[in-house]
């Protein structure tokens, strides 16, 4: 299983998001070619509510420790409850690297 179907399975069973959107951006840093370092996440989930945005990623870092520990070198973390994505809808598109990495 590759590193970001993981992750994937593994905000699923942690968060049973209302939508999910996990896109390997490492092809944007200076990674080799097929690297899974960079990822950058939408999770709309009902347990969200009433958290603070750093509440929200402090969620997505606990399920995902294992990643961030063996490989993964960053996330953008896009978390939102099911009524703000509702009247939101998006998200903007990720920074260009400015390192290494």
């Amino acid at each position: 299983m590759s590193v970001q179907e993981t992750i994937i399975d593994k905000l699923r069973i942690g968060l049973s998001p209302t939508h999910l959107q996990v896109d390997n951006i490492s092809h944007m840093h200076a990674v080799p070619a097929d690297a899974e370092t960079h990822f950058d996440i939408i999770v709309v989930a009902e347990s969200f509510e009433g958290l603070r945005a750093v509440q929200c990623h402090q969620r997505v870092y606990q399920l995902l420790a294992e990643e961030l520990s063996s490989g993964v070198h960053a996330l953008a973390i896009h978390a939102f409850t099911p009524d703000y994505w509702a009247q939101k809808g998006e998200v903007p598109a990720p920074p260009e690297c400015l390192g290494d990495g």
